[in-house]
């Protein structure tokens, strides 16, 4: 494990504690979602965020004024915490290790499911209903449309992987034959 991942894992801990108290981890998921993605995608937000010539105060400042209506106390406290520190890199890890947290403690997966078209409402709610019995968890759907895919369905569930793709079936069919006209 990465001294990142540890570093992670334990301002996520915290941070899970903290909104177990409060009573506000749902929340603090979706404003962790919101700042990795600020972070990650906004290239002038990275530039600032990464750029030395700018003092971790002026940063802190800004950061402040920013985002001072739009996030809890304690998920702004961690971002200038990680921003003074300069762990800003740890963020993707942090919301990853937090979702992990919280889905353990609340009997909630995450699948990302992955098809050749963007899945109905409908659809999704039926890939998380057979999949909550599988798991004995309610299961909380992504969906990522992948044209690599010739049809069927992926589906990962923390480190498993369901393929129902039609290349695995068709994978799994040919080694079949083969298997028969080895004997």
């Amino acid at each position: 494990m990465s001294r990142d991942t540890v570093a992670a894992k334990r301002y996520a801990k915290a941070l899970y504690s903290s909104a177990v108290e409060q009573g506000i981890t749902l929340e603090v998921e979706e404003q962790l979602k919101t700042v990795v993605e600020v972070l990650h995608k906004d290239k002038e937000v990275k530039r600032f965020i990464l750029a030395p010539r700018i003092s971790e105060s002026e940063k802190l400042k800004v950061l402040r004024t920013a985002l001072q209506d739009k996030l809890s106390p304690i998920v702004l406290n961690t971002v200038e915490l990680l921003v003074e520190r300069g762990r800003t890199d740890i963020f993707a890890d942090l919301l990853d290790t937090y979702i992990k947290i919280e889905g353990d403690a609340l009997g909630i997966g995450d699948a990302t499911v992955y098809s050749t078209y963007p899945l109905s409402q409908e659809e999704q709610a039926s890939v998380a209903a057979e999949f909550s019995q599988l798991t004995k968890r309610k299961i909380r759907v992504v969906n990522v449309v992948d044209k690599s895919l010739l049809g069927g369905l992926k589906v990962v569930i923390g480190d498993t992987l369901y393929d129902g793709s039609l290349a695995n079936k068709l994978e799994r069919l040919e080694k079949s034959f083969n298997d028969k006209h080895r004997r």
